[in-house]
This record gives C-alpha cells, sequence and structure tokens, in this order.
C-alpha cells in the first residue's frame, strides 16, 4: 500500500489494546481510510499521560498517526465518542466484543473498507440505545459484514442447484454458503435443516434497513435458530470458534439462572475477561 502521508490524521475504533514496555500499549484500530493499523500510544498507561484515558476499548478517537518502520506511533489521540452504555452495561459489553472480533477476523492489516468501518461505528451506537433487541441488532450487523468481505449467503436460490426456492421449509449448507432446497439436500454436505419462518427472516434482515428491521418481535427459539445458523457458517468461513460467542452465552445462562430466582453467580470472572 502506498504511503504519501508520513503523518496524517483520522478517526479510528480501538479493536484491541495490550500493555507494551513499561508506559505504554499496543493498539489495534480500525480506521475508514487507512483499514486495519496497528500502533504504539506512548505514555498512555502514566497517569499524566497526553494519551491516557483516550484510547479505551471500543470507542472513536481521532488520532494522529506517524508511520514507523515496524509499528505506527500515536503522536496525539482525542476521544470523540465513548460509547459510554458498553462499558455501563455488562451484555452490551459483551455484545461489542462480538463485533469486534468478527471484523477483527474478517479484516487484514491495511485493507481499506470503508463500508465495513461505517457498519462498525454505527453498530457500536446502536448498542447503546435504550431499548434494543441486541441478538437481534447483531444478527443483521452479521448478514451486512458477511456481505461487506464478500461471504454473502444466497438465500434466495438452492447454493447447490441455483433454483429458486420455494415457500416451505429448507436446509442449510455451511459448506455451499446458503440455503439448500430438499432435493439437493440428499447430495450435500454439512447440511441442517432450516424452518421457512427462520429463513423468512433471515432475507429480511438481509435486504432491508436497520430502521425497518428494528421493530421486529423475535420469539426465543427464532432468536436461537437464527443465532446457530449464522454462527455455524461464521465458524465455517473463518474456521475458528469466536472466544466472545461463549463469553455471551455464559452471559446468557446467568440471566436465565437470576430469572428463576436462584442466586446470582458473580460476574466478576466476566469483568476480567472483558
Amino acid at each position: 500500500m502506498p504511503r504519501p502521508e508520513r503523518i496524517f490524521r483520522t478517526d479510528a475504533i480501538i479493536l484491541r489494546r495490550q500493555d507494551f514496555g513499561e508506559a505504554d500499549r499496543l493498539l489495534t484500530v480500525f480506521t475508514p481510510h487507512h483499514g486495519k493499523l496497528k500502533a504504539i500510544a506512548k505514555g498512555s498507561r502514566k497517569p499524566a499521560g497526553r494519551t491516557t484515558g483516550h484510547v479505551e476499548l471500543y470507542t472513536r478517537v481521532r488520532m494522529m498517526i506517524s508511520y514507523g518502520r515496524e509499528l505506527h506511533v500515536v503522536s496525539q489521540a482525542e476521544l470523540s465518542e465513548p460509547y459510554l452504555a458498553l462499558r455501563e452495561d455488562l451484555e452490551r459489553g459483551a455484545y461489542a466484543s462480538y463485533v469486534v472480533e468478527l471484523l477483527d477476523h474478517f479484516s487484514e492489516i491495511e485493507e481499506v473498507n470503508t463500508a465495513l468501518y461505517n457498519l462498525l461505528d454505527v453498530t457500536l451506537a446502536r448498542l447503546c440505545e435504550p431499548k434494543v433487541d441486541l441478538r437481534l441488532l447483531v444478527r443483521f450487523y452479521e448478514l451486512k459484514a458477511l456481505e461487506l468481505v464478500g461471504f454473502q449467503p444466497a438465500l434466495f436460490n438452492c447454493a447447490i442447484g441455483q433454483e429458486k426456492i420455494e415457500a416451505q421449509d429448507q436446509f442449510f449448507s455451511v459448506q455451499e454458503g446458503g440455503v439448500v432446497c430438499p432435493l439437493h439436500a440428499r447430495s450435500g454436505k454439512f447440511i441442517s435443516p432450516m424452518s421457512l419462518t427462520t429463513l423468512k427472516t433471515l432475507r429480511y434482515l438481509q435486504t432491508r434497513d436497520y430502521d425497518v428491521i428494528k421493530v421486529l418481535r423475535v420469539d426465543d427459539m427464532l432468536h436461537l435458530e437464527l443465532e446457530r445458523t449464522l454462527q455455524n457458517y461464521i465458524v465455517h468461513v473463518l474456521e475458528r470458534r469466536l472466544k466472545s460467542v461463549d463469553f455471551i452465552r455464559r452471559l446468557r445462562r446467568l440471566a436465565q439462572t437470576d430469572q428463576v430466582g436462584q442466586e446470582p453467580t458473580d460476574t466478576a470472572e466476566f469483568e476480567e475477561k472483558r
């Protein structure tokens, strides 16, 4: 990738960070016009450092970045959107961790995808909205992200025979990348059944804007089938499981335990893993 600018300003969303040396942090950030970058925020662990408090996870930051030989350097950083609800609410933070982890695996260093950056930014904002169906929002995000990186699942024609899908219960193949009709399901691999309701919902999520789909009312069984279908497909595409998925499921089991009146489990272990 050509580098005409030695120093440049950019918006950036903090994907990951880790301690580096005695006072610095190594950041992985996603930017709209430079893609994913790794950069050192010098002095960000010092109480009086120039970037201290401005490089929190899952925040949007206005940065000045200097190109380095091996690692770039964050010369300046100013927090522009803190997305506070993602740190104040454990469940929202868990879903933020998932959408960021998914994007991290779908993107390469310095590979520019402005649409994917915009999708992440607006999704973090939507995760902070007071009355949001978090699972529905994340399913919408998954489908849009898959589309933007070239893995959009086929939902209108059989992924094997290419004929139009009829209005009946179908099958889904992670290997073929979409819905498979009952006839071709006999010869396909990695096939799982899919209800007509699930298929219709996935199509709706794939072809509508978020402002239209956010008013949908989805019951728990449908949520589980949507989640199973898309996450099985994502695991196949990435050839790995995402750590944040297990985290979310543990939180869900914890919430179900609390609802039946049992003693709540200490959530400190979850906080440590964020």
